[in-house]
């Protein structure tokens, strides 16, 4: 049930008022500068140990994302067994110590340990980002949550435009050791500031004694297969994946290829994109007391798909930048509405789980398609790939049709509990 601290006013801005959303906001500050510091500051040093070697600079982006099929599932699982404030401050402080375990092993000469700084910390947030989530449930009144998702959308967009500048400047001016101290420092204010979360709910001490982990997944799947709303989202989810993985890897080839620029002028795209999303994150709030998320999230896409069919046909530069921007203004709308939805439609016991397995399903398709996208476009063109996508991004809009007349969807029964030495892995 959600707690009323901050009163019933229903201003985005009474959000502040509540303890809750201050101190999530300081700690996601401190997280937000500790993972673009270590982001560009692994990148920048790979890239000079290597002399720019295109395998290792991936390993950079396998050791970010490789975590989120293998431990997703399984961190949304424990997500729902642990206490939220509790596993938020231990992955903050285990993400910082792993930093200052890493630069020591780079001192001592070893500098490939540098992944690992990434890799460790990917893992540990496929346990935190669920807890958090859980805490949003809890602390923010239900009329609340959209707006709610609308401040934090906005303070990341807001970082996608400062932080790279800011890791960017702190490795080329003091190097990987103060990138990493910077970083650790940074986890450990995040860790320091959830201190100031409201004390977790009493947890139930006995829901857990008679299943174990792989029984409470698989009660995870049969909740998300029996909710007429969150099973269409993953459905969606999978076709957006597979879309953005298509066009993921290609911004380089639209500028030298369709613009006949140096790839240089990329940074161009990605800056008005990232502009695009501030602006966006701040109209989504004013926004999120008007429109439904699943209206808010059809908008996004459809606009966005009409932003990736622009980019794709576009030889002209002032388009392409337009086409990132109406692309960039909307995403901030889309991020908002499938938190959102999921926040208003689980119950809070399976918050960790929905999230577990809704996530993977983006980032699975996404990373298919990417890994195919390179061949695809030596037989194709740059323009059937963003065509394709479109496309895509269309079907993912079909597929939530169902849901855009709901207006709350009453949750799913929590499934019944399997009994003791039954296979978990044969009910859907």
């Amino acid at each position: 049930m959600a707690n009323a601290q901050s009163g019933n006013s229903n201003s985005a801005f009474s959000l502040f008022r509540n303890r809750f959303v201050q101190a999530i906001m300081l700690a996601g500050l401190f997280m937000q500068v500790g993972i673009w510091v270590r982001n560009f500051a692994v990148l920048l040093f790979v890239m000079e140990m290597t002399n720019g070697d295109a395998f290792a600079v991936s390993m950079v982006s396998v050791a970010e994302f490789a975590p989120i099929f293998v431990f997703s599932f399984i961190g949304g699982t424990f997500a729902d067994r642990w206490r939220p404030k509790r596993t938020m401050i231990w992955c903050d402080f285990l993400s910082a110590l792993s930093v200052f375990a890493v630069m020591l092993t780079i001192l001592s000469g070893s500098w490939q340990a540098v992944f690992f700084t990434t890799f460790i910390s990917a893992i540990l947030s496929q346990f935190s980002q669920p807890s958090s989530m859980k805490l949003f449930k809890q602390h923010v009144p239900e009329e609340m949550l959209q707006a709610g998702m609308s401040i934090f959308q906005t303070m990341v967009a807001l970082f996608m435009i400062l932080g790279p500048a800011i890791g960017t400047a702190i490795f080329q001016k003091y190097g990987i050791s103060v990138s990493l101290v910077v970083t650790g420092i940074a986890f450990i204010l995040s860790a320091v500031a959830l201190l100031f979360l409201p004390s977790d709910h009493a947890e139930d001490k006995e829901k857990h004694a008679n299943s174990n982990v792989w029984q409470e997944l698989a009660e995870g799947f049969r909740y998300v297969m029996q909710s007429r709303l969150l099973k269409p989202l993953g459905a969606s989810f999978a076709f957006a994946g597979l879309a953005l993985g298509l066009i993921q890897p290609m911004g380089a080839f639209l500028v030298t290829e369709r613009l006949g620029l140096p790839k240089e002028y990329l940074s161009y795209l990605l800056m008005a994109n990232g502009i695009a999303m501030l602006i966006g994150g701040a109209l989504a709030m004013g926004l999120s007391k008007k429109l439904l998320p699943q209206h808010m999230l059809a908008i996004g896409m459809l606009t966005s798909s009409g932003g990736m069919l622009l980019a794709g046909l576009s030889t002209e530069l002032w388009l392409t930048l337009t086409a990132q921007f109406i692309s960039g203004l909307v995403l901030p709308s889309i991020q908002i509405g499938i938190n959102t939805m999921i926040l208003q439609n689980t119950e809070g016991a399976f918050i960790g789980r929905v999230n577990g397995i809704l996530s993977p399903m983006f980032m699975g398709a996404m990373v298919i398609t990417m890994s195919l996208s390179g061949w695809i476009k030596g037989m194709t063109s740059i323009v059937f790939m963003y065509e394709a996508a479109t496309v895509l991004f269309l079907i993912g809009i079909v597929v939530l049709t169902p849901i855009l007349r709901m207006r709350k969807q009453a949750a799913p029964p929590m499934p019944m509990p399997m009994p003791q030495g039954q296979a978990t892995g044969t009910e859907s």
